[in-house]
């Protein structure tokens, strides 16, 4: 199936938003509602959330849907997925605007540090551990601590450098390997990191 509309291929994200807070709903429905979304496709429901659309823009409105639940100062956690190039996606459920503008780019002023674990999938490629690595090397000059974790990378840092260093290996790496994919988890203001 294709997934391009005109010349770019199409990006997605599906993510689950967990508040630890008792009026983790107001958080979680305020920051999907707070955040501009009108150039990607989104979709919630019961289980997650999806937005799709051009790489920037998905990486500009999931790190602002995250930012906005986590400048609450309550405990906020992220986890998801992006992938591009998935032979089985459809084209269909997209919005790709042409524009690179950002419409969430104050987000970038938000200085909230966070701490994430992600892992990189370049799919379909013998020397995908070179791959991986070269990544890694890259993420340490994107103003992170970058250490090693069980079957992950973990990056330290503002949430801002943190999307910045997820956002520039996925498409670094998706533009030499068609079908790439990228988990990740990232969590703020945890009364485990005090």
């Amino acid at each position: 199936m294709v997934q391009e509309c005109g010349t770019e291929r199409i990006a997605g994200c599906q993510f689950n938003l967990s508040v630890m807070s008792d009026d983790f709903a107001e958080v979680i429905l305020g920051a999907l509602d707070q955040v501009d979304t009108s150039k990607v496709w989104k979709e919630t429901d019961d289980v997650s959330t999806c937005v799709r659309g051009r790489i920037e823009h998905v990486f500009d409105v999931v790190q602002a849907i995250y930012l906005e639940a986590a400048k609450t100062g309550k405990h906020v956690e992220m986890s998801g997925t992006f992938s591009i190039g998935c032979p089985g996606d459809s084209s269909g459920d997209a919005y790709m605007d042409a524009s690179p503008d950002r419409l969430n780019a104050p987000s970038k002023d938000v200085h909230q540090k966070a701490g994430c674990k992600f892992a990189l999938y370049p799919m379909n490629t013998t020397d995908y551990m070179d791959v991986i690595y070269e990544q890694i090397d890259l993420s340490k000059e994107a103003g992170v601590t970058v250490s090693p974790a069980h079957y992950a990378t973990r990056l330290d840092g503002t949430v801002p450098d943190i999307f910045n260093a997820m956002e520039s290996s996925f498409t670094k790496v998706q533009e030499a390997v068609s079908h790439t994919t990228m988990t990740f988890t990232i969590s703020a203001n945890s009364p485990s990191n005090s």
